[in-house]
């Protein structure tokens, strides 16, 4: 047994197996991209959920929702059921003591309501530091104070980041008297609706919970159906087409660093990361947007074109939304937001940028990352009529470089290895990419294309490195020219009833191997 890092995907989750069984478990996950999860476990979901309410059987429609999608999160490693259910268990129990009308003084009730929240915070935060952080500060403890601390080498659970940060936001509305009494059936749905339970979106109780019990989403729409096996298979060639083929190369980069790489190939790399994590994490968001619609569920907004983004602060409106409202209720406002002053302000918005960085994972490069948003959403703040004179060319052209060269440390494993990275691109010296890191930006449907457009094949082969120049370039048109799929307005055509059609065949015949979503890992 020896400890393995996962970074080629966004994460330093450490895993306590070989390399044999990491791929078994790997292999055990039911994600959206999967065989299992597309022809079996989302039709018998659908199928069972329309037809016990068509039946009368209402609760037993969302018990089977819920039961469903615990096994969706139980299918990965089923001894982390137990994690979720307490996690469950303990946050109803104390929003249900929220709402109890105790008869005593008001200041005893305060006081009381005060230590309910403490424990309650305590709980949850305790829950995620020891799955996600216990080893990370162990390990600098350790460093730090020549100490020898065991470490557990714990495998982090699925999404703990999301259903914990969920409950927490439920807790202190709770405490603010700002929820309604649920009983434990609603409040498990909430938490384990299985489109949003892994990686978001942060929903809140009053944005899903009255759409389920409204009699008008209790049957089948087609509408809806066609809107979300629209959306969801759009996502799904994001994910398995375009992001899956950029991270082979962005793999091939990061695993060559320590080894050399020239200038360009650093570029390259840069680059390819950028929008393997954009389209990722779109393609996640427009699949559980369009299980939503299937379900006749809107789910929030969380992915807005963020590299249309002129400026930091206006990336983070766009970039995982829930996560910076979260961010905005829970810790920018209590810490007293813009409230004191213009200095503390700015302290108070790097405070957050760090926990944002933190809550992505437990590393320096995370924390580091972080940083650097925090500062420059403070210098934009600063600067902002100097910044707005600019003209809109550069505010785009210099907000797309600062997010693309962070990336570098969001994906390296190491500070060390991202500043490597940074060296070799900013020398400028070698600008030549050897062709094995070429070779990982080829499609089989280009090679199929290549083959059948007379011509084409003599002047493709001319031209070194054509496929990744092909994938970059429509990845940057994707990302600058064209709304996202929750932007535009659908309505059911043929033509877009055989663009689904499309997209879905081709998403599935693409599923080579099961590949796990970046923000799974957060």
């Amino acid at each position: 047994m020896y400890r393995k890092s996962y970074k080629n995907i966004a994460c330093k989750r450490t895993l306590r197996y070989n390399d044999k069984q990491v791929n078994e478990v790997r292999n055990r996950e039911m994600l959206f991209n999967s065989y299992i999860f597309i022809l079996f476990f989302l039709p018998v979901t659908l199928l069972g959920y329309f037809g016990l309410h068509k039946a009368g059987c209402h609760m037993l429609a969302k018990l089977e929702l819920v039961l469903m999608s615990f096994w969706f999160y139980g299918y990965f490693n089923p001894s982390y059921l137990w994690i979720m259910g307490s996690s469950i268990i303990v946050n109803y129990i104390l929003s249900q003591l929220f709402q109890r009308k105790w008869q005593m003084p008001q200041s005893r009730i305060r006081l009381l309501k005060k230590i309910l929240l403490a424990v309650g915070l305590t709980f949850n935060l305790g829950l995620i530091f020891y799955y996600k952080y216990y080893d990370f500060f162990v390990d600098n403890l350790n460093k730090a104070f020549s100490t020898d601390f065991q470490l557990r080498h714990i495998v982090l659970p699925l999404g703990i980041s999301f259903f914990t940060f969920q409950q927490v936001s439920y807790v202190i509305d709770s405490y603010r008297g700002q929820t309604r009494e649920y009983n434990i059936l609603d409040y498990s749905l909430f938490v384990t609706f299985f489109p949003q339970l892994v990686a978001g979106p942060i929903v809140l109780h009053n944005e899903v919970l009255p759409q389920f019990a409204d009699k008008n989403n209790w049957k089948m729409k087609s509408g809806n159906m066609a809107h979300g096996i629209y959306v969801f298979s759009a996502g799904l060639v994001k994910k398995v087409i375009i992001a899956d083929t950029l991270s082979k190369a962005v793999t091939w980069g990061y695993g060559n660093v320590s080894a050399g790489i020239t200038s360009m190939e650093g570029i390259l790399m840069m680059f390819a990361y950028a929008f393997q994590i954009y389209f990722d994490f779109s393609g996640y968001c427009d699949m559980a947007t369009g299980l939503g619609y299937m379900f006749n569920i809107k789910i929030p907004m969380n992915f807005n074109s963020p590299y249309k983004a002129l400026s930091v602060v206006d990336f983070w409106s766009r970039w995982h939304l829930t996560l910076t409202r979260f961010l905005r209720t829970y810790i920018y406002f209590p810490l007293g937001g813009s409230r004191k002053g213009t200095v503390r302000t700015y302290i108070n918005i790097i405070i957050v940028f760090l926990v944002s960085g933190l809550w992505h994972g437990a590393n320096w490069t995370f924390i580091l990352w972080g940083f650097l948003h925090g500062v420059a959403n403070a210098l934009t703040r600063m600067f902002k009529k100097q910044w707005n004179s600019m003209h809109t060319v550069l505010q785009w052209m210099i907000t797309f470089l600062f997010i693309n060269v962070t990336w570098i440390f969001f994906r390296a494993d190491s500070i060390s290895q991202a500043v490597t990275v940074i060296k070799k691109i900013l020398r400028f010296q070698n600008l030549n990419v050897r062709a094995s890191m070429l070779e990982q930006f080829k499609l089989t449907e280009f090679a199929f294309i290549y083959e059948y457009i007379p011509g084409l094949n003599e002047i493709v082969s001319s031209i070194r490195g054509f496929d990744a120049l092909i994938l970059m370039t429509a990845a940057l048109v994707i990302c600058l020219a064209f709304k996202n799929n929750q932007e535009m307005e659908f309505k059911p055509t043929v033509r877009r009833s055989l663009t689904a059609i499309l997209y879905l065949v081709w998403g599935i015949m693409s599923l080579s191997g099961v590949s796990e979503f970046l923000y799974f890992n957060f």
